[in-house]
């Protein structure tokens, strides 16, 4: 798949503009809460490709949102050019 890291820095590949952006922003706002309910956008598809990665970790964290983190796997996938 394109876009993809294998854990521990291996085949590094090209991350995507939004994938980046994404991870960019949680490497500066540290955790972030995102509603549920956002089916066929692309911040979801974003971020489920970034946790199919193990760039993020979301967890259930309230009526209707989660909690997205960012993983130490996804702090280097942020800094490869």
């Amino acid at each position: 798949m394109f876009g993809q890291l294998k854990p521990g820095g291996a085949n590094m590949a090209t991350i995507l503009p939004q994938q980046k952006l994404l991870l960019e922003l949680l490497i500066m706002s540290g955790d972030i809460a995102v509603a549920d309910d956002m089916d066929g956008t692309i911040l979801e598809r974003t971020l489920k490709e970034c946790e199919e990665n193990t760039w993020i970790k979301t967890k259930r964290f309230g009526a209707g949102f989660n909690k997205v983190t960012i993983t130490e796997h996804g702090r280097r996938a942020a800094k490869v050019d």
